[in-house]
């Protein structure tokens, strides 16, 4: 059923606007009046997925939604009536979506099925409600994958929280320092240009690079615009080259950050009944590492030639394979992997607050150092010439 955007007045006078289903304009009509409203302008809501690549909603947002079905569904409400509760809660391109896979349910078609049409549901996501579908566990299933999506979404809130306030003291840091040599040392270094004396290297240097940023600020600008641009054209062009690199992380953050996404997916497919061959595919491009999802993707053909999983993952950490090895010969490889999942947390949590207590002093030093190189090439002159007075 199509759904139409409408602008009106309410019984008060009062300008109002919403979304309402209708099988057509005179429908929606009848139902916006119904409801106390008298409609100016009624349309067509035509919503487009590809809004989300530049509005992407919160990543909460589907984990809730989940959540939702799966309590519905757990009170005994019908599957075709939970999704249209929720979809009466929704708004936008959400409610589009959920609208639309009412309709397939409808029509026939399973839940699976009708999210696959959608690019907003992962493709494990999708594997798992078509795994809960089959063995009549869908319940549990979506209470699963709600657990999970707030996982891992926690995880990666985790990164960009520690990350706000060294980025905000780098930005803050180069705003002045730009100040400084655009505005204020230039007009220091104007005391120096009529003196016939020679000016120490590190003055000069100083007057080099306020000219530069007086003179050639477009210049800097292009520079460093480029600069972003080549950066992530190589990230796009050399990406398995620069994740090879990442993998030498010295700190141990990101391996730690990769195997947590390993095994936390790892234990969550097999767990929600999905084999282990479509688990590892599935996995594999969880990680977040190219060069880790084309060594998973070799361990399936391994895998699937007879090979265990502990025997065929090549360049993991001997700890974590030899926790695979324990748990596939006991058979509880799917409670072993989330134990391990909640010990790598800890590891990256750890490694990554470590992380961040360094880069505040590193930033105060650079911050030092530049501050103390402007004192020196400004005071050093000055002496020269008070001896030279002398």
């Amino acid at each position: 059923m199509p759904i139409f955007k409408y602008r009106g007045y309410n019984q008060r006078g009062a300008e109002i606007d919403g979304l309402i289903e209708a099988d057509g304009q005179r429908d929606a009509a009848i139902k916006i009046k119904a409801g106390g409203v008298f409609p100016r302008e009624i349309t067509e809501n035509v919503f487009s997925e590809k809004r989300f690549s530049f509005n992407r909603p919160s990543p909460f947002v589907l984990s809730a939604i989940t959540r939702s079905l799966s309590v519905l569904l757990s009170s005994g409400v019908p599957l075709t009536d939970a999704i249209n509760s929720i979809s009466s809660e929704q708004k936008g391109v959400w409610k589009g979506i959920l609208t639309e896979i009412k309709e397939e349910l409808a029509g026939g078609s399973t839940l699976a099925r009708a999210m696959q049409a959608h690019t907003v549901f992962p493709e494990f996501y999708t594997g798992m409600i078509a795994a809960g579908e089959k063995s009549g566990k869908l319940t549990e299933v979506l209470l699963k994958l709600a657990d999970y999506l707030e996982r891992e979404a926690n995880t990666k809130n985790k990164v960009k929280t520690a990350l706000i306030y060294p980025v905000f003291m780098a930005s803050v840091s180069i705003l002045i320092v730009s100040f400084l040599f655009t505005f204020v040392i230039p007009k220091i270094t104007r005391i120096f240009e009529g003196t016939s004396a020679s000016l120490p290297f590190i003055t000069v240097i100083l007057i080099w690079i306020t000219t530069v940023f007086q003179k050639f600020w477009w210049l800097v600008l292009s520079l460093i615009a480029g600069a972003v641009i080549l950066f992530r054209k190589i990230i796009k062009t050399k990406k398995e080259i620069i994740d090879s690199f990442l993998l030498r992380d010295p700190t141990g953050i990101l391996m730690s950050l990769y195997m947590l996404r390993f095994s936390m997916t790892m234990s969550f497919l097999l767990s929600g009944g999905l084999q282990i061959l479509s688990a590892m595919k599935l996995t594999s491009k969880a990680t977040g590492n190219v060069v880790l999802e084309k060594r998973i993707i070799a361990a399936q053909e391994l895998v699937t030639q007879g090979a265990r999983l502990s025997t065929s993952l090549e360049g993991f950490p001997p700890t974590l394979l030899q926790i695979i090895a324990t748990g596939e010969q006991t058979g509880r490889l799917p409670e072993v992997l989330n134990n391990t999942a909640a010990s790598y947390e800890a590891e990256f949590d750890r490694r990554l607050q470590r992380a961040v207590g360094l880069l505040e002093p590193v930033l105060i030093l650079v911050m030092g150092l530049i501050v103390g190189f402007i004192v020196l090439a400004v005071l050093l002159p000055i002496f020269e010439l008070n001896q030279l007075i002398k």
